[in-house]
């Protein structure tokens, strides 16, 4: 299985990181091909909302950014781990950028699979990330929901967390 993992973190060594390397490590073992994107070092601006994709050339927008490599790994991807930390109760803006820029692409219908992993300091913020990606990803895309996994305070960084994660990696 093809496995993209949108990582919306802006720190390359943060509690995000820390999952998605332990969550890799595993699928990999497990024979999966993954590749990581991380999204707050790509150059991808908003939506313009100028329906360009879907009025003039079918799927393409007109932006020339780094959502030009995105695209062809997202329609390539059989599963797409969306993973972010949680500053303020959504998925961070440098994912939502990401995930807001897939309008030009529509649903992928090969991505059959979805995880959720967030980190966050404060146990009571998970909420309305959940609820975004349930109904805008798992529902609207028709995907299966593999897990959605968080890490908070604590438990960010520990081996406990790391198993965890390698598990359901290895797991898939």
């Amino acid at each position: 299985m093809k496995i993209l993992i949108l990582n919306g973190s802006p720190h390359a060594k943060g509690a995000t990181a820390d999952m998605t390397t332990a969550f890799a490590k595993g699928a990999r073992e497990a024979g999966h091909e993954v590749n990581e994107l991380r999204c707050a070092f790509l150059n991808v601006k908003g939506c313009l909302a100028c329906e360009y994709c879907h009025e003039k050339e079918q799927g393409v927008c007109v932006q020339n950014d780094d959502m030009r490599k995105v695209y062809p790994e997202i329609l390539s991807a059989d599963m797409i781990v969306f993973a972010s930390p949680v500053y303020y109760f959504t998925l961070s803006a440098q994912l939502q950028t990401v995930i807001h820029r897939t309008y030009a692409i529509g649903i992928p219908h090969n991505v059959k699979k979805t995880a959720l992993i967030l980190s966050s300091g404060d146990p009571m913020v998970y909420g309305p990330a959940i609820t975004q990606y349930w109904q805008a990803i798992v529902e609207y895309w028709g995907c299966e929901n593999a897990g959605i996994f968080t890490a908070c305070e604590k438990t960010n960084y520990t081996e406990e967390k790391r198993q965890e994660l390698y598990r359901f990696g290895k797991s898939l």
